[in-house]
């Protein structure tokens, strides 16, 4: 048994909780929307034939805001495809995932879609195949309310009141040699640029996202970002970051400390931006966008190939998430959480079937996979501001990581109603913590709810058959004796306590 402390007062705070950090990813990609959020005839679908069990899952799991339509997708996607009566609109093929796409679901359903699960919609240029005009017609069409050819053939289009997107991500992914359109940091920062200039003379008030690397494994990750804001630092407001990670081998330590690579992605691309904006002079600060993170197990997909045969929504990524995956999710979590102060959006990728939370089968049922409980229970009682701790403990030695602490955490605050949560994991996977957290500066505080998950059963997975054999237990270890919080951490656990601060 190894022994840790944490450390928690409401007066050392890093910023308040961003909601858009609990986004989500809808691509046209596999089945996530064909036979995922969209599935006109299935029992549950409503008239516009958007899936209602799917849709409960959606709120049940607290997504705040989803970014649309891609991804590789759109890097060769053409908007005006998806809009307009839909026996009129064009059967494309997708090279980016070798796909045919039939544009029955496109804008103008996706904004249907998205105020019905009442989340924000972010927003994805194609920057690769097409350019600046292509991205201001698409903001005129969404945004315009009324009387150019653009907002008029929208309202002919059934969507009377403008759509009134806020968030733009200027591309995807253009680092990467895989993707349509790729280009070098220099080219697509002036790309970027220019058409960041374009939509504010429409806008002003846009948030506008820059591209930055795929990946922290990127052979130009950090000169690219450098490259990039050196053209847009006066014209974008975040930096994307994609991170995707799983488990190799039987190297469950190094799974386990993934969020490592995670805050060092994070400091890394704010130490670029930062120096950037001093070498401008400039007073304003770039956050991050890390629209695209989770589990994913690439490595699968790249071992099976692209489908032979060009088919429409073929089953891609359709990953059976374990007990394990669900504990990796919580921590990288944590870490966005952490790095509230400049992790001011993020989004898990996918939404449904693909590399996803949620699992929908055609005509039948749809549920809840392991992952979605880290991310529904966080995005639920997450609130307030995030502290400022301290973590002292055990350091754990990993192969991909070095020594890496033994637990991972992050609090949370809301100071209206007096609530304090805590999420803290054991990236032991052999041996149990006992953590103690002195909580005198509080006040009294007493025990609400304690949550586990993980800590045994690593490779059990929720299934079709079985949609529950993963899911949040009662913690049976925590226990507030005075003004101390006491846990003991089984290996490979992640952990949520509540705890009721007294008001004065």
């Amino acid at each position: 048994m190894h022994n840790g402390r944490l450390s928690i007062d409401p007066a050392f705070t890093v910023a308040p909780v961003n909601r858009r950090v609990f986004g989500s990813f809808v691509e046209h990609m596999g089945r996530c929307v064909y036979g995922g959020i969209y599935e006109p005839g299935h029992p549950t679908s409503d008239d516009d034939g958007f899936r209602g069990d799917v849709l409960d899952l959606v709120r049940e799991l607290g997504v705040t805001a989803v970014r649309y339509p891609g991804g590789n997708f759109v890097s060769g996607y053409r908007w005006e495809d998806g809009v307009g009566p839909v026996e009129d609109r064009p059967t494309r093929l997708d090279p980016a995932w070798r796909t045919i796409e039939t544009n029955e679901f496109g804008l103008n359903e996706f904004m249907a879609w998205a105020a019905k699960a009442d989340i924000e919609p972010i927003m994805a240029m194609n920057l690769g195949t097409r350019g600046m005009q292509e991205a201001i017609d698409l903001l005129e069409y969404a945004n315009h309310p009324q009387g150019t050819a653009l907002s008029d053939a929208r309202i002919e289009h059934g969507a009377k009141e403008p759509h009134g997107i806020r968030m733009w991500c200027l591309g995807n992914e253009m680092d990467g040699p895989w993707q349509l359109g790729h280009k070098t940091a220099e080219e697509y920062g002036r790309l970027a640029a220019e058409t960041a200039r374009a939509m504010r003379q429409f806008d002003a008030g846009l948030e506008l996202v820059a591209c930055g690397s795929s990946g922290r494994q990127m052979p130009t990750f950090g000169a690219w970002e450098a490259t990039v804001l050196e053209h847009t630092y006066d014209v974008v407001d975040l930096v994307s970051a994609h991170a995707y990670y799983e488990l190799e081998g039987d190297d469950r330590a190094s799974f386990l400390a993934s969020s490592v690579d995670m805050d060092r992605f994070i400091r890394e691309v704010v130490a670029t931006a930062d120096h950037v904006g001093a070498r401008l002079s400039s007073s304003k600060r770039i956050n991050i966008s890390f629209d695209e993170w989770n589990v994913w197990y690439l490595k699968d997909l790249q071992a099976s190939g692209m489908p032979d045969d060009w088919t429409t929504a073929p089953r891609l990524s359709e990953d059976a998430y374990t007990a394990l995956d669900a504990v990796v999710v919580g921590s990288l979590l944590i870490t966005l959480l952490r790095h509230a102060d400049r992790v001011t959006a993020a989004c898990q990728a996918q939404l449904v079937n693909t590399i996803s939370p949620i699992r929908a089968e055609p005509g039948g049922p749809a549920w809840r996979q392991s992952i979605f409980h880290p991310f529904a229970l966080m995005a639920r009682h997450a609130r307030g501001t995030v502290l400022d701790l301290r973590v002292d403990g055990p350091t754990l030695a990993t192969a991909r990581y070095g020594d890496v602490p033994t637990l991972d955490s992050v609090a949370t605050y809301d100071a209206e109603d007096g609530r304090l949560a805590v999420f803290v994991v054991n990236r032991d996977p052999d041996a149990p913590v006992e953590v103690s957290t002195d909580l005198r500066t509080f006040g009294d505080v007493s025990l609400v709810e304690a949550t586990l998950l993980g800590g045994e059963d690593l490779a059990a997975a929720n299934t079709q058959e079985d949609p529950d054999r993963v899911a949040p237990r009662a913690h049976t270890g925590a226990s507030v004796e005075g003004a101390a919080l006491r846990l003991t951490l089984p290996p490979a656990s992640w952990t949520m306590v509540l705890l009721q601060v007294a008001r004065a």
